[in-house]
């Protein structure tokens, strides 16, 4: 078996993701240490360190210093209990060493979510339910609602991990989908059974606009006021993404001369927005507290995952989430 430690600086992240006997199974396939090692324990804890192989982690997990990576000289492997490995990956990487992700778990509720919300979208649920909020409106028999869940046009913007998922679930129903993302090639459009287009021509052409962007600098106020402008009657713009993709000053004046759109927002920038923004007084704006991606019981699938790759890696099979100093460039 191969010696494995936990090693995370917040010890209650550790506990909510390897819950229901997740952690019991990390110490029933290795040669688990006792001690969870942190980055302050690491020279406490030397004889121990020294001899772990395997570390798992979550939220929480450290950027390591080279002083501290050289306590740990067998560590060949850490498997990842969350999401982005962005700030800890580094010096892992350049020594080696192996790092799993389990973005891929945290992306199946986010896109879970977005299904939701575009089906909704489709019927005008949200619209439909502010309307009937007004007696008049409810009793005159003519609230808004939306063309329904066939034959509409769908625009995911970026085919990462989420936004893959979501074109994959949106494989049962009769919608078109188009997606905006450089990287995704013709054969994997192909497979998700979508069209690619510009940006511009996602807004204006779609019913339903969700944003799964990477969470990258560069992309900061990549979409614009002219672009939620553009948007066709009715349509709803669904972001899970991150907030400081909008330009969120220019969507709240288009927001403000359009009663007819909707903006469902779990994310924000700043996050949540501040008091006394328009964000909740615009009667179009559905917000929620970031809530597309893993939350309560829902963490767990993220230690399985984590679980299940370092079987794999065990077995010598592929892995399916590791990730590469190349992926960092373009990943969240």
């Amino acid at each position: 078996m191969k010696r494995a430690a936990f090693l995370n600086d917040n010890p209650d992240r550790l506990d909510y993701v390897y819950a229901m006997g997740r952690r019991d199974r990390v110490a029933q396939v290795t040669d688990l240490c006792d001690t969870v090692l942190t980055s302050k324990n690491l020279e406490e804890h030397g004889d121990a360190a020294a001899q772990v192989e395997v570390a798992f982690s979550t939220w929480g997990m450290p950027r390591l210093e080279p002083a501290q990576l050289d306590l740990l000289p067998k560590l060949e492997a850490v498997f990842y209990g969350a999401g982005s490995v962005k700030g800890f990956a580094p010096p892992l990487l350049e020594r080696g060493i192996v790092v799993v992700s389990a973005w891929a778990a945290n992306a199946r509720p986010v896109a879970e979510f977005t299904l939701a919300q575009i089906l909704l979208a489709c019927k005008g649920y949200f619209r439909n339910a502010r309307e009937c909020r007004s007696a008049e409106v409810r009793l005159s028999g003519r609230p808004a609602t939306g063309p329904g869940v066939f034959g509409e046009t769908i625009g995911i913007i970026g085919a990462g991990m989420v936004g893959r998922i979501v074109c994959e679930l949106l494989q049962g129903f009769e919608l078109n989908v188009v997606v905006c993302d450089p990287y995704l090639s013709a054969a994997d459009a192909a497979a998700l059974g979508v069209r690619q287009v510009e940006l511009d021509e996602l807004f204006k052409r779609s019913y339903v606009v969700s944003n799964h962007l990477p969470n990258l600098s560069s992309l900061e106020g990549y979409l614009t006021g002219e672009h939620f402008g553009s948007m066709r009657e009715g349509a709803t713009f669904i972001n899970t993404g991150r907030g400081a993709q909008v330009r969120e000053d220019e969507l709240i004046e288009v927001l403000g001369k359009r009663a007819d759109l909707t903006a469902l927002l779990d994310v924000t920038f700043p996050e949540p927005p501040e008091a006394g923004s328009e964000l909740y007084s615009l009667p179009n704006v559905e917000l929620t507290s970031h809530i597309a991606g893993s939350i309560n019981d829902e963490v767990v699938r993220m230690a399985d995952y984590a679980i299940e790759e370092f079987g794999r890696w065990e077995a010598g099979e592929p892995l399916l989430y590791q990730v590469t100093a190349d992926m960092l460039e373009r990943m969240a």
